[in-house]
């Protein structure tokens, strides 16, 4: 079984706080098709890609995001997963 390419940091921030930043995240870059609040997981189609984000919380203020992301031929984009936790990384920093 092939596991598509993605990308799995850890933010210094409440669980919270890093769901609410995932969701603008991808309702400013495509269209939120999914979103799951009791396993903090949201969906979306970004430039005909599928995109899902999920949030766990590792410890207090400890958080992990993975970022996964599929062409339409079922190929990964690793660079999208990338750029998709590059900006909920910005929004994090530079939100109040």
């Amino acid at each position: 079984i092939r596991r598509p390419p993605r990308s799995t940091p850890l933010y210094s921030s409440a669980a919270s706080d890093v769901y609410k930043r995932q969701r603008e995240v991808l309702s400013r870059t495509g269209t939120i098709t999914g979103d799951d609040v009791v396993n903090n997981a949201v969906s979306a189609k970004i430039n005909n890609r599928s995109v899902w984000v999920t949030v766990a919380e590792v410890e207090p203020l400890v958080t992990e995001v993975k970022v996964r992301v599929r062409s339409s031929r079922g190929t990964g984009d690793l660079a999208m997963a990338a750029e998709v936790d590059k900006q909920i990384a910005i929004g994090l920093v530079i939100s109040p």
